[in-house]
């Protein structure tokens, strides 16, 4: 039996056929267009995600109506949003994100000619998108609609944040426009694959279509739960809870479970059976990661030469680049590479822990050096500074109540051995990487699998289809250094704040 997931990411659609072992069999690629026509505006096209669709998972074989999740306009309405201080915010962490969906509906609302606004049929989440072109059903995910909506299990929609908000017309016909019909994820939606969507898709009609998940939750699914028999882990002989999930690519989202709700400030969540049922799920999140690497180094003076060395050696530049700090490390045995160079990641805003979209991008430490050896430190002092945030996101985590001893990551960022290595070294935590990297299309294949009838659970699915491979373990040698790093981590925050003070000061 195979089950096919669809990872529908930020740069590109991904479908892989997936075995009841979690052994990715075959898998293909296709690239999206994004539009960015002004400054922190983002959008895309649903008919180009959905043709990209039936395009990978065929494997082989202009109408910009999407707002994308790091798409900002939303600013000043998810400011207002946040002062009505509603019982619903309490869930995402006290403060709503601009890159939810109410702050984006307002701004839509505010912005759109009237008769536009009126028009709209209904206003989809992306993974509720694709299960209604593959079904024709307006089912939702509780997933989506917990995470990103102010959906609540046990109450469903509240009539007087949406009122209060400026969106009181969302309510009519039972929220018809949002959603009314919900189901838990790995559910089977509707009348299953229609003929229509079968065709175009290349696959059988009638096979069962789950109701899905956002796609760093389903890397979470798709790593978190892997068997670690033997493997001598702290998480070993611990339950579920004492593991986070990281899926790292061009943003990064941190997932921690627990038995009951956890409030963590500045943090997702607590959202009830949004990832793994039965489980409250807390999601910390950075909103530039891969991102941020790209435009660090695609951006400093010696690019150019890393490229033309990179392929006279017919490496990646990442590769090229780790392989070059070697070099310059084995050469200054006197110390740590980098040790005054500092970097503040929050080139897109903070999602985590401090969920404040004004913070800027620091670097402490440059000179007017402009080679390859100082794009690398500054590389490194990108991976360190991304690191650290990851820190800080755990370190609010654990003052709350969470209890994470293992790091399982996934995503694109984990096929880099430096950054996870650095990771392991910063947090002071194992980091357990996937037998399949690709995470996130095993999640997929896993709700596919459960929607099937396959598995009598999710958790089964989890424990069968997702398996453990490489495991980086810290340095202990490194761990002064880094506790240093982090205190000069959390002392860039506080200049910052101090900067803008001083500035606002009339």
């Amino acid at each position: 039996m195979y089950y096919v997931g669809v990872d529908v990411g930020t740069a590109s659609v991904r479908a892989a056929l997936v075995n009841q072992a979690g052994t990715v069999v075959d898998q293909a690629e296709e690239p999206l267009e994004i539009w960015e026509p002004r400054p922190d505006h983002y959008e895309q096209s649903s008919a180009d995600i959905w043709k990209a669709c039936c395009a990978v998972t065929k494997a082989g074989d202009h109408n910009r109506n999407v707002i994308m999740w790091m798409d900002h306009r939303g600013g000043n309405q998810v400011d207002r949003i946040n002062k009505t201080n509603h019982a619903v915010l309490r869930y995402v962490g006290g403060v709503m994100s601009v890159e939810m969906q109410p702050p984006k509906l307002l701004w839509l609302k505010e912005n759109l000619r009237q008769e536009c606004w009126d028009k709209a049929g209904h206003f989809f989440d992306l993974p509720d998108f694709l299960t209604w072109k593959a079904t024709g059903s307006l089912t939702r995910s509780l997933c989506t609609l917990v995470c990103k909506w102010t959906y609540t299990p046990d109450g469903g929609w509240d009539d007087s944040f949406w009122m209060k908000i400026g969106l009181g017309d969302l309510v009519e016909e039972n929220y018809a426009k949002i959603g009314n019909q919900v189901v838990s994820p790995g559910v089977c939606v509707g009348n299953r694959l229609t003929s229509e969507a079968a065709s175009e898709l290349g696959l059988p009609q009638g096979i069962a279509v789950a109701a899905a998940l956002i796609d760093a939750h389903a890397g979470g699914l798709g790593v978190i739960g892997a068997d670690v028999t033997g493997r001598h882990l702290p998480c070993e002989n611990e339950p579920i809870t004492s593991r986070l999930a990281l899926i790292c690519g061009t943003s990064s989202c941190h997932m921690a479970i627990s038995e009951i709700p956890i409030f963590v400030p500045g943090v997702w969540g607590p959202y009830y059976s949004a990832m793994v049922p039965g489980y409250w799920l807390n999601e910390g999140g950075q909103s530039a990661t891969g991102k941020l690497i790209d435009h660090i180094v695609r951006g400093h003076n010696g690019y150019e030469e890393l490229q033309r060395r990179a392929g006279g050696s017919g490496q990646h530049v990442y590769a090229y680049l780790n392989q070059h700090l070697d070099q310059m490390g084995a050469s200054r045995p006197e110390g740590i590479l980098g040790a005054d160079l500092h970097v503040w990641p929050d080139f897109h805003g903070n999602r985590s822990p401090l969920a404040d979209v004004t913070l800027k991008g620091m670097i402490v430490g440059l000179t007017l050096s402009k080679g390859l050896d100082d794009l690398a430190l500054l590389y490194l002092a990108t991976l360190r500074s991304i690191a650290l945030g990851t820190r800080h996101i755990i370190e609010a985590m654990k003052t709350s109540g969470h209890g994470v001893s293992s790091v399982f990551m996934c995503g694109g960022l984990s096929k880099n051995p430096l950054f996870v290595q650095v990771h392991a070294d910063v947090t002071g935590l194992p980091v357990v990487l996937s037998k399949e990297v690709e995470s996130v299309l095993v999640g997929a294949a896993i709700l596919g699998a459960c929607a099937s009838g396959d598995f009598a659970s999710i958790q089964e699915a989890m424990q069968k289809m997702g398996r453990v491979g490489t495991i980086v373990l810290p340095n202990p040698a490194h761990r002064r250094f880094y506790d240093k790093k982090y205190r000069v981590y959390l002392k860039l925050y506080e200049h910052q704040r101090e900067y803008q003070a001083i500035m606002e000061d009339d």
